[in-house]
């Protein structure tokens, strides 16, 4: 793909996301959506490999489908309520069908089985932007229509996020599916909270994202796309193994890493907002994110393949980190002192 072309679809990308998180009204947020869409999707299947194409058709449909439903969803809040803004939503069939939208948007379960197909036919700086930036204007509609929404339908949604996430990651061997898997879980612990606390919800996110990136661009810089190959890359760059390592854990939500403070935040307000039950139910099953993160850790740093026969060892790489690469981790591991200061701003 030519460079004129990639401009094109970055500053698509750029404006659909902006023309969303900018908008009070449905019909502009509408054409946000869809302009991200269109430009995704060129990028999504520039490869030309069957299995690109086919997770730019899926990626399409879902979409098309879930943009449909934002609209007859807003229709039907103008039909009967007269109010065109995205906050004066107050419909009850109009939230419902808001809150499956945007599931859809966002690959929440019983709406997630899209994703991994998607992002295992994609590139990991595709797959990087299907996880990170195409979800940022759906949680902006959420956290604007939040005080509509049913915190009860939400609740469901986030507990069987986080179990489905958890669970189908645990025997994946295909890098990018186990994040896909991973971004599900971490939505559903986005969808508890948002009904309480719209704030820690986009706080979770922004972390999510910054972490997220630092993964999946180490992954792109040692070409990791199986658990096998990640297991002989530390030949290749041992550095940015050690340091992927501590990321993972960092995703997992391991204390003192970066990844511990929206957990412990969204347990914290859980549990002032009288859900305690719920709260122990998703850090409970926040434990199987965590042994997946585990295995992926492992087998970066701690082992050798079995049969060191089959597998080529990869040269040294004596060129320096990417910059991106190294600011992203070093945010990923060191934020939670600074916690008091980052809630301040939020």
């Amino acid at each position: 793909m030519n460079p004129q072309a990639k401009l094109i679809f970055a500053l698509s990308l750029t404006l659909g996301t902006t023309l969303t998180i900018s908008s009070n009204h449905w019909i502009m947020a509408w054409t946000g959506l869809e302009i991200n869409t269109l430009a995704i999707l060129p990028l999504i299947s520039k490869s030309h490999h069957p299995r690109a194409i086919e997770a730019a058709t899926k990626y399409f449909l879902v979409q098309a489908a879930a943009s449909t439903l934002v609209l007859f969803s807003s229709m039907t809040n103008a039909w009967h309520t007269g109010q065109w803004d995205i906050t004066q939503l107050s419909h009850p069939t109009s939230c419902l069908i808001l809150t499956v939208a945007l599931a859809m948007k966002l690959g929440l379960v019983p709406f997630h089985f899209w994703f991994p197909e998607v992002l295992q036919g994609s590139s990991l700086i595709v797959g990087l932007l299907l996880s990170t930036l195409m979800k940022f204007p759906p949680i902006t509609l959420l956290y604007l229509t939040s005080p509509s929404l049913k915190p009860s339908v939400l609740m469901t949604m986030a507990i069987l996020s986080t179990a489905l996430g958890g669970w189908m990651g645990l025997n994946q061997t295909q890098t990018r599916k186990i994040l896909a898997f991973s971004s599900i879980s971490h939505l559903g612990w986005m969808a508890i909270i948002i009904a309480y606390s719209p704030k820690l919800a986009l706080l979770n996110f922004y972390l999510y994202t910054l972490m997220t990136a630092a993964v999946f661009l180490s992954l792109n810089s040692i070409k990791a796309l199986k658990l096998s190959t990640l297991m002989t890359t530390w030949t290749k760059a041992p550095s940015l193994n050690a340091i992927l390592l501590l990321t993972l854990l960092s995703l997992a939500g391991l204390p003192p890493l970066t990844g511990f403070l929206p957990k412990w935040l969204i347990i914290q307000e859980l549990t002032k907002q009288e859900v305690a039950l719920a709260a122990t139910i998703i850090a409970l099953l926040s434990l199987l994110g965590l042994f997946f993160y585990l295995r992926l850790a492992y087998c970066a740093t701690i082992t050798l393949p079995p049969h060191t026969t089959n597998h080529m060892k990869q040269w040294y790489n004596n060129k320096p980190t990417n910059t991106m690469v190294a600011v992203l981790t070093s945010m990923s591991l060191m934020l939670l002192p600074i916690s008091p200061i980052i809630l301040a701003v939020v």
